[in-house]
């Protein structure tokens, strides 16, 4: 896997691969990295990246001819003529272009939420290419004609697109082959539609509080088994959209529909099979 990061501030998303287990990955050759300075593409010689936008209101705008020519260089190409044409003409928020290209990410509020599956999905292709807007935006002509996702961790607002690249690359370089040993995966939050168990390590007293017996009893099957009571329990707690999501994905097996319901039913009754919102 490549990451392109095109921004004002590499220095920013430079220190993160440079430590921990992404510097390994570097180090052995799965994941490459480099930065883009967008500043170095803008012509003038104060280097200007933004002006105000058309139309008046608050706040500046990156440019696009830096942008474009920043992103030229690190191997983007337009999508094609028609569907931004189209796009135009319509007013389309669907994806356009050529697929085969680099996958060109902007990090935005407006884009559509983040999400473990998303990440999986990023994580098998070979090389994103991570646009960092700064201050309103940028211009709108650029998404147009380079983007391929917009992209938004969450429901509030950065002052930065690095520290939302940030976040996209730690959740998919470690899904990456190799990167982390696979069995570490199997059971994390989200995996399987439910969320992680709780997990202890020594000493067996801290404070007032002892490792569940289970755990120490060697005994595998009945590990299995409180592990994901547990997992069903803290998502039945803690995210239970995630339930009605799994159901209607289809992700449970019988013995985890079981647990469901006998948690269920122990808490509020039996829970409610109505999708909510989707994951998108």
């Amino acid at each position: 896997m490549i990451y392109t990061v095109l921004t004002l501030f590499p220095e920013i998303t430079g220190a993160f691969f440079a430590s921990s287990i992404m510097a390994k990955a570097i180090s052995r050759g799965i994941i490459r990295y480099r930065a883009i300075n967008i500043r170095d593409y803008a012509l003038d010689r104060h280097k200007t990246c933004d002006d105000a936008p058309y139309g008046g209101g608050p706040g500046m705008l990156m440019l696009g001819e830096p942008l474009g020519r920043a992103l030229e260089a690190a191997g983007a190409r337009k999508k094609n003529s028609e569907s931004v044409y189209a796009r135009h003409q319509t007013g389309a928020l669907s994806q356009t272009g050529a697929l085969s290209r680099s996958r060109v990410i902007y990090l935005s509020p407006s884009g559509r939420p983040f999400s473990q599956s998303l990440a999986r999905e990023l994580a098998a292709g070979e090389e994103l290419i991570l646009l960092c807007g700064r201050y309103e935006g940028i211009d709108q002509r650029i998404i147009d004609l380079y983007v391929d996702d917009e992209i938004s961790v969450g429901d509030y607002v950065l002052s930065s697109g690095e520290t939302a690249a940030l976040v996209v690359i730690d959740a998919t370089y470690r899904l990456v082959d190799r990167v982390i040993a696979a069995e570490s995966l199997e059971e994390e939050s989200f995996s399987g539609g439910l969320l992680e168990y709780p997990q202890y390590t020594r000493p067996e007293m801290y404070d007032t509080i002892k490792v569940p017996e289970v755990l120490l009893s060697g005994h595998h099957e009945n590990i299995r088994r409180w592990r994901l009571e547990r997992r069903v329990e803290k998502t039945l707690s803690l995210r239970p959209d995630l339930i009605r999501r799994g159901r209607k994905a289809g992700l449970f097996d019988e013995e985890t529909e079981r647990v469901i319901n006998d948690l269920a039913a122990g808490r509020h009754g039996a829970p409610d099979d109505s999708t909510g919102e989707e994951d998108e």
